[in-house]
């Protein structure tokens, strides 16, 4: 089995923090939940440690939290972080874009908003946020041709890049793209873009995404 997500419980003990370093150490290992009733750190960005005490289920039931994608709060803060921004930029600076020649505007998306392109399932929110700006580049899409016929909005796919945002999510024995890398790759991609690309969603390297 791959992508394996392992939950681990008494990881501050002996074996079990030693379970957690020998599972951490497999390609096949995605994320390692380690629970344990000491408050415990880890270098291995695999292992995400959570302090509970066993004998309180309210303790019990907010470490469940951390296994799941699906909270209120954690949408409200993907849309916040990955939606919202987009359609309010797009509210105040596409009325002051040409009207009268090509223009193009565009945003970064991720493949994971893809629901054609989704076989793992998972992150929930970060998903749903992701396919949600796809839905606003394709309205925008759509209505800024009745202001300018030579108006292209479309999302782009960074690739995986080696940033802040990926690390708690890297993996051992895969190659991340350096973000000078990727801004290159984007910038190609973005001097491509003609009118038939009006409303679509491109990754780094010019292939099509699916809605």
């Amino acid at each position: 089995m791959s992508n394996l997500n392992i939950a681990i419980f008494g990881s501050s003990g002996a074996i079990g923090r030693s379970l957690c370093l020998e599972y951490a150490k497999s390609k096949n290992t995605n994320k390692i939940f380690a629970f344990s009733r000491d408050e415990v750190t880890s270098n291995d960005t695999k292992i995400i440690n959570k302090q509970v005490n066993y004998l309180d289920e309210n303790s019990l039931k907010q470490a469940t939290e951390i296994l799941k994608d699906l909270s209120i709060e954690k949408f409200i803060q993907m849309f916040k972080a990955n939606t919202l921004p987009t359609a309010l930029i797009s509210k105040y600076f596409l009325p002051i874009l040409y009207k009268d020649r090509i223009t193009k505007f565009t945003a970064l998306s991720a493949r994971v908003g893809s629901i054609e392109d989704n076989h793992l399932g998972g992150w929930y929110s970060y998903r749903a946020s992701k396919t949600a700006l796809n839905m606003v580049l394709k309205n925008l899409s759509i209505e800024q041709q009745r202001i300018n016929p030579n108006s292209i909005i479309f999302g782009l796919h960074p690739g995986t890049v080696n940033s802040a945002l990926s690390k708690p999510f890297q993996r051992k024995n895969m190659e991340y793209f350096s973000p000078e890398f990727s801004a290159g790759k984007l910038k190609e991609v973005i001097s491509l873009k003609t009118i038939k690309d009006n409303g679509k969603i491109f990754a780094w390297d010019n292939s099509e995404i699916k809605p």
